[in-house]
This record gives structure tokens, C-alpha cells and sequence, in this order.
């Protein structure tokens, strides 16, 4: 759909931050990158706190939101849900394939988001190595991607076909090895990861890069 005037994402590359960008890229969206910088702070700064008041990236601003009036939108699931809704992509509207795209949406802002960053954590960036939060994520890591493996046993994506259920889980999943695992423990994880990962708005949603 057009645009009349682009959107902006404020972002920083992280797994959260590349679900706004990769959907916008599905989506065929004009958007312009505001870049927070999480590692100085950026996120707390008066005038991104007005636009998401959790001070976490990913956040939107639309223009061109409901009624023609401008929206502004924080939480990456409900970003996802809110560009699902506006261009009519990836998020379907009869009820009961909505639902399945939803409860692997949650799925996803519940447990493979927060269990992942919580594994990335403890496994790589903590000054203190914690063994029982180290072995709590590690094992609660193995839990989900066994959970994900069984549901992509017998399709192609998490809720049949292509959603922002998907474009939710991959920055996580693609980052396996932060979180302690081994993806040839997951098969059809792993095939899911290369089935997402040759999309074209995929690849470039999860490359930015901040310039200079």
C-alpha cells in the first residue's frame, strides 16, 4: 500500500528492534529509522519516553494512523498486530487462523523473547557467572526450541502459513547460540530459520545498519 508520508521506526538492531523492521520491509511501507542508541541511553531521553514510556525499542510513529490522524505505537507485538491490521499482510482475519497467529504471537512476547534475553544475559554479558540462572535459561531455551520443533514438525511455518508469528520469533531463534543451544537439535527449527531467512524484506529488515 502507499504511504503518504513514512513512518517512523525508532530502533536499535536488536532481536525486538529487527520485528518492526522486518514487517515494515514485508509490508512495503516508506519508514525512516530514528536510532536509539540502547548502549548510551538513548531510550531514556525525554522525547523517545513520550513515544514509548517503557523506554524500550521498538517504537512507531504512523502518520497516517486511524482516521487519518497521527498514532503512536510501542510494544513490538502490538506494532506487529497494528501494521498486520493497516496493510492487511500477514495477519489474517478470519477468527480461527487469527487466533492461531496470536497464541504463537504471545507465545513468542511471554517466553522465547524474555527467556532469550534473559539467557543472553546470564550466558554472555553478566561480569558474574551465575551457574542456576545460567542452567535455569539454558534449559528453559531448550523447553521452547523443543515446543517450536514438535510445531513446525508438519508445516512450513508457525501458524500454517507465513504471519507476524513468524517475523516475531525469528530475531529471537536466529540467535540460538546466544542462548545455549545447538540448532541440529531442532531440525525443523533450523529449517524454518533458512525458509525465513531467504526472504528478501527478512534479510533486509535484519540488516540495518546505523550509518558511519
Amino acid at each position: 500500500m502507499t504511504q503518504r508520508n513514512p513512518v517512523t521506526l525508532y530502533f536499535w538492531p536488536t532481536p525486538n528492534g529487527v520485528k518492526a523492521s522486518i514487517m515494515l520491509e514485508e509490508c512495503g511501507l516508506d519508514y525512516q529509522i530514528k536510532w536509539i542508541n540502547i548502549t548510551k541511553g538513548d531510550q531514556k531521553k525525554p522525547e523517545f519516553l513520550a513515544v514509548s514510556p517503557n523506554n524500550k525499542i521498538p517504537a512507531i510513529t504512523d502518520p497516517d494512523g486511524p482516521g487519518g490522524q497521527p498514532v503512536s505505537i510501542f510494544e513490538s507485538g502490538a506494532i506487529l498486530q497494528y501494521l498486520g491490521r493497516k496493510t492487511g499482510k500477514f495477519y489474517p482475519q478470519a477468527e480461527r487462523q487469527r487466533i492461531e497467529v496470536e497464541e504463537w504471537l504471545f507465545w513468542q512476547v511471554g517466553g522465547l523473547g524474555p527467556m532469550g534475553g534473559q539467557a543472553h544475559h546470564y550466558l554472555r554479558f553478566a561480569k558474574e557467572k551465575v551457574p542456576y540462572a545460567m542452567d535455569r535459561f539454558r534449559e528453559e531455551m531448550h523447553r521452547l526450541y523443543t515446543v517450536m520443533d514438535q510445531r513446525l514438525s508438519d508445516r512450513d511455518y508457525l501458524a500454517g502459513e507465513y504471519s507476524i508469528a513468524d517475523i516475531a520469533c525469528f530475531g529471537w531463534a536466529s540467535r540460538w547460540d546466544w542462548q545455549g543451544q545447538k540448532i541440529e537439535d531442532f531440525p525443523n527449527v533450523k529449517a524454518w530459520l533458512d525458509r525465513v531467512g531467504a526472504r528478501p524484506a527478512v534479510q533486509r529488515g535484519m540488516n540495518k545498519r546505523k550509518p558511519g
